[in-house]
């Protein structure tokens, strides 16, 4: 079902022009159709802002409930940010009192990018665990990406994360360990997901908790799990929701890098992302970058356009089936006045208790 242009969100203009269908407000309020209330907690930097909305609005709006979807953006403090992305959060953005006055159905937590090596020590810590304790008591189910799943995993359970000997970085196969969940129902049981990230949480550290794990691959380790309920957490560790030219775009960012000595090495591909004449390309303009970081030299532009072409997604699908599964339990456990049945004998003080 359609996503609801609430607002003048310029992401709403991108994504019906690339065929989403967007209703107006006065549109849907003449359809007698359901609304969804689904909060997105972006706590992404500020060259990653914007892409991040559209991403995972793109995700909601492709499921096919019957429902409205009206998707809340919002951050927090303690993330730097530049004078332009403040602008765009200023104007489009709601803030968290507000979302706490309006209430959600459910939420979305994006990944960020850290700066220490611990994550109580980020200046966002106290106001995203601020946000989840009173989502785990408000709304329906809390869907955390990559870093947030991290934050939250440690938050709740005391695992911090493991430092990798090398970036995780690119797509990798994964099987589907638990056939019978509901997050999992109607999906290949082998599909491909990214990974972009410097540490890791792992399999058998969570499952002592009672954290069931429900995609997990040999190379990448696990994507899907939930929290010991079965549905009320959901962490993504690895970017379903990433674009084909998302991993592109971050080489690209590693690649000037390089140019500009912020880092020693030159970067190494993303695995299982390239193919062979893509790989060759940036061969071959890896040595233009090094002889005019050596010599001094403006940097000719990467050929983007001919990689882009020969970039294959296989993701896609496996991720709009559980965001339409993740959003269908939503809708059949949340009733129209928001009452959340199931929090009943819940103590919101004991942080296991999810």
């Amino acid at each position: 079902m359609p996503l609801v242009a609430h607002t003048a969100l310029p992401t709403f203009i991108r994504l019906e022009a690339e065929g989403e269908e967007i209703l107006t407000p006065d549109r849907a309020s003449h359809q007698s159709i359901r609304e969804l209330h689904i909060g997105l907690l972006n706590i992404m930097p500020d060259a990653a802002l914007e892409a991040t909305e559209r991403q995972f609005f793109r995700l909601v709006g492709s499921c096919n409930q019957i429902a409205q979807f009206h998707v809340h953006p919002f951050t927090i403090d303690g993330l730097e940010r530049g004078p332009e992305a403040l602008a765009h959060i200023h104007q489009y953005y709601e803030t968290f009192e507000q979302i706490k006055q309006d209430g959600l159905d459910a939420l979305i937590i994006s990944g960020a990018n850290v700066i220490h090596p611990h994550l109580q020590l980020e200046g966002f810590w106290e106001p995203l665990t601020e946000v989840f304790e009173w989502a785990k008591v408000n709304v329906t189910s809390i869907l955390c990406s990559c870093l947030a799943t991290h934050a939250l995993i440690q938050h709740c359970f005391g695992i911090e994360r493991t430092p990798l000997p090398a970036k995780r970085w690119g797509v990798y196969p994964h099987k589907v360990l638990d056939r019978s969940h509901p997050l999992t129902a109607e999906m290949n049981t082998r599909f491909d997901v990214p990974h972009s990230r410097f540490n890791e949480v792992f399999q058998d550290d969570l499952e002592k908790f009672g954290v069931k794990v429900l995609v997990a691959s040999q190379e990448a380790g696990l994507h899907l799990a939930v929290s010991p309920d079965g549905f009320r957490v959901v962490f993504f560790q690895g970017h379903p929701e990433y674009d084909d030219i998302s991993l592109l775009k971050e080489y690209k960012r590693e690649v000037l890098r390089y140019y500009r000595d912020e880092r020693e090495d030159y970067p190494p591909f993303p695995v299982h992302y390239f193919d062979d004449y893509s790989k060759e390309l940036l061969n071959q303009y890896a040595r233009e970058v090094q002889q005019a970081k050596l010599f001094g030299r403006i940097l000719n532009p990467m050929p983007e356009e001919q990689i882009i072409k020969r970039l294959d997604n296989t993701w896609r699908d496996s991720a709009k089936a559980v965001f339409n599964n993740w959003l269908g339990q939503v809708y059949q456990i949340t009733n129209e006045d928001r009452k959340l049945p199931f929090m009943d004998g819940v103590d919101p003080n004991n942080p296991l208790d999810l």
